[in-house]
């Protein structure tokens, strides 16, 4: 099965968080799980914030990458659209709130889950947890914007 990441466009395919064409990103993978998106990601020893525990930065990151993930199978599923069909969806961050709720340790896989909040328009506001062996350690909520055809022209 592909992941959502996997249906993005080549010119958009770069972001350090879930881009499959960036060598030293995180290249995550999201899939629905029911009504749930869920991304699978083990931390490596250099993403360390205090000995044993991540960094919250890689955090904040897995949480916004899988959530634009998200807001983009959600507008197909909303559409009744295959992920491969013309024209793409793609999200970029318009806000992006994290809360910690524990330390997460390292040497674990961790598992994010997300829900759709909203989608009203271009805009998709997506709410995801973190957890660390069934434990949520962080969640998060991301406001998603479509990308428009002109970004960064």
């Amino acid at each position: 099965m592909k992941a959502f990441q996997d249906y993005y466009p080549e010119s958009v395919a770069h972001c350090y968080g879930c881009g499959s064409r960036n060598d030293h990103g995180h290249r995550i993978k999201t899939f629905w799980e029911g009504e749930e998106s869920v991304t699978r990601y083990t931390p490596e020893p250099y993403h360390t914030a205090v000995p044993g525990f991540v960094y919250g930065g890689l955090l904040a990151s897995l949480i916004d990458c899988h959530s634009t993930g998200t807001a983009a199978a959600a507008m197909y599923r909303a559409e009744g659209r295959e992920m491969d069909s013309l024209p793409p969806f793609r999200f970029v961050t318009g806000s992006l709130l994290v809360k910690y709720l524990k330390p997460t340790p390292l040497g674990v896989t961790l598992e994010i889950r997300g829900r759709v909040k909203e989608i009203k328009g271009r805009k998709v506001v997506i709410e995801s947890t973190v957890y660390a062996e069934g434990v949520a350690t962080a969640s998060g909520e991301v406001v998603a914007l479509q990308m428009p055809d002109d970004f960064g022209a």
